[in-house]
């Protein structure tokens, strides 16, 4: 579902765009292709045009200190998807630094898609964080159940991945929140050339067991500061 307007003034297009990073894949190239790309000649624009994206969503923390309700930005993405390790350019806008750190100290499973860490745009990140939300550091996974450490009737290939992830640091900042749309929606918008960023409201915490069925209030105030903010 998409819908165009205004709002006091500023042109704003909110898109729903799904669950997962194979969707934000489809999603940022189309969104790319209808700004730069001419269709009618199907040749790239001469003038580039920089789009501007925020994702507002929910998430899990890591971290026992976030409290539910509490809205974390993306500051870094960390991605599990491996949907950038596709694409040229991949290590030009990557802190291969810090995946080799977390590779080491999580033992990455070699059958795995090879993290990818990407920042946020730094101004957007100013212009709409300010001091009233938290600078994470988010991992986006490839699955809902397995991928994050969760288990029903399938036993987990490396059960312990989450202790070790609660217990990295980089730079003397852990790991703070777990979602699975961040790092492709940044890593994409950086070899595109667009402003992309990623808040998510804190709706469970899966350190100290907490939950919150009534997410949706906080959802509907973190969008209202993001449009205030944009």
């Amino acid at each position: 579902h998409t819908i165009g307007g205004t709002y006091k003034g500023k042109p704003i297009m909110c898109l729903s765009h799904g669950i997962g990073p194979d969707n934000i894949d489809i999603v940022i190239n189309e969104l790319d292709a209808l700004a730069n790309i001419d269709f009618a000649t199907r040749e790239i624009k001469p003038e580039h045009r920089t789009l501007t994206l925020v994702r507002i969503g929910t998430s899990g923390a890591l971290q026992p200190e976030l409290i539910v309700g509490t809205p974390v930005i993306a500051a870094h993405a960390i991605g599990f998807d491996g949907v950038l390790n596709y694409y040229a350019g991949r290590n030009e806008v990557c802190d291969i630094d810090y995946q080799q750190a977390f590779c080491d100290y999580v033992h990455w499973n070699p059958l795995w898609a090879t993290p990818y860490v990407v920042p946020a745009d730094k101004e957007l990140v100013e212009r709409i964080g300010r001091d009233d939300m938290v600078r994470g550091h988010t991992i986006s996974a490839v699955g809902f159940y397995g991928p994050q450490g969760r288990e029903l009737r399938l036993p987990l290939a490396n059960p312990d991945l989450n202790n070790r992830i609660e217990k990295f640091r980089y730079n003397g900042e852990p790991v703070t929140n777990y979602e699975m749309e961040s790092a492709p929606l940044q890593g994409l918008s950086l070899l595109l050339g667009h402003k992309a960023m990623t808040v998510c409201s804190i709706i469970a915490n899966r350190v100290s067991t907490n939950a919150t069925p009534n997410y949706k209030t906080a959802i509907h105030d973190l969008i209202k500061t993001v449009l205030e903010r944009i």
